[in-house]
């Protein structure tokens, strides 16, 4: 079996862009992938280009080698693009792997070790920075039966947060402590916005509120600090989804303070780095919670690993709160379990989805649509033309 093209597609999906990489074989057998970076879509999709030298006539199958190839044969480091625009390749060689056997993902990587994974909720708010706004907007996530949610509610703090600013973010975390089910839990997002006293600072007064996780408390400048802050935070601290190097985990790990690890399988290469990187944890006595803020395919790639990795804490989910027509981007969504929070894993051959391409190229890509954490209003998640209109 040998590759004879790759694909791509852009796709505009209201507060941000989603790129997905479709490898075609001489045996019919397509893969799906996806390379969602943030701002950078054009850009990853200009590396994919860059890089299907290395794999147009090669064997799928041979997925190492495909990916060794992709990130050795230019003889420099290309960093998180380099590894993003491998990762989506890889993902669809695994994909085109399981298909060719007729089973998962999961099962070549040592079959299951559970049949559901808990979920939690973020992009569920795209709404004013108020208590009762972040609120009503909780509200719908546990109607929708998650029993989990994420947020920031920093606004634009960058460094330190004055006083004011802090007890706006107490009060829109209490509010939702008071009013939602006892026992829901609520994870923050710090976005990297402090520095190593403030992120101690914030994290103290916070604490009372029975907080699941405080992730990326500080700079991405400098990975020690999350140790300080991680030794004295009476929270526990998750971080690891801007890492692009399985190196930079075991550092992590070496520095100690920190056992929720997150890695991004777009960002790390792929699904083997991941697994990597899942193992190095499981060593370390530490747990994997993936990143995944991309589009529908990244999530599979996710419960592809939650399904057989035994140290998987929760995943992160976006899917249930992006635009509806993103429905039928995708020929597959997990299930929500409202008794428990768990979603669904996949099942099929392969990756378990397919991509519906007319759906995709009926949204292309849109220049406007990035988040930026430090512009005023971007928790309304309208992306950056939409937040020049308001």
């Amino acid at each position: 079996m040998k590759i004879t093209e790759i694909e791509t597609f852009t796709v505009g999906a209201g507060w941000k862009n989603w790129l997905f990489v479709r490898v075609h074989t001489d045996a019919g057998i397509t893969g799906l992938g996806e390379g969602t970076l943030n701002g950078f879509i054009r850009t990853t999709e200009a590396a994919v280009r860059e890089l299907e030298h290395f794999v147009i006539g090669k064997d799928p199958r041979q997925i190492n080698r495909i990916a060794k190839a992709m990130l050795d044969g230019v003889s420099l480091d290309g960093g998180h693009i380099h590894r993003t625009a491998i990762a989506t390749i890889e993902v669809a060689c695994w994909d085109i792997l399981g298909k060719s056997l007729g089973v998962p993902i999961h099962q070549l990587l040592g079959g299951r070790v559970r049949d559901s994974v808990l979920g939690y909720a973020n992009g569920w708010y795209r709404t004013e920075r108020t208590p009762e706004a972040f609120l009503e907007a909780a509200e719908l996530v546990i109607a929708k039966g998650f029993k989990a949610m994420k947020l920031d509610p920093f606004g634009t703090a960058q460094g330190f947060i004055d006083e004011g600013e802090l007890d706006l973010a107490y009060e829109i975390l209490a509010k939702l402590r008071e009013n939602l089910p006892k026992h829901t839990r609520l994870l923050i997002d710090v976005h990297a916005r402090f520095t190593e006293a403030e992120a101690i600072r914030a994290a103290n007064r916070l604490a009372p509120l029975d907080l699941y996780w405080w992730e990326e408390p500080t700079t991405r400048d400098r990975q020690e600090t999350v140790h300080a802050v991680a030794r004295l935070s009476p929270i526990r601290v998750a971080t690891g989804e801007m890492y692009d190097t399985i190196g930079q985990f075991f550092t992590l790990a070496e520095g100690g303070g920190v056992n929720i690890f997150q890695p991004e399988p777009m960002s790390l290469g792929g699904i083997t780095n991941t697994l990597a990187v899942a193992n190095l944890a499981l060593a370390h006595g530490s747990y994997i919670a993936p990143h995944q803020s991309g589009g529908p395919v990244a999530t599979a790639v996710c419960l592809q690993l939650a399904a057989c990795v035994p140290n998987f804490l929760i995943q992160e989910h976006f899917d249930a709160f992006n635009e509806p027509w993103t429905r039928d981007l995708v020929t597959w969504h997990p299930a929500i379990d409202p008794a428990t929070g768990h979603l669904s894993l996949p099942d099929a051959p392969g990756l378990g989805v397919e991509l519906n391409e007319a759906v995709a190229r009926a949204h292309p890509y849109d220049p406007d649509a990035y988040l930026n954490v430090h512009q005023e209003g971007w928790e309304r998640r309208l992306g950056a033309r939409g937040q020049r209109t308001q």
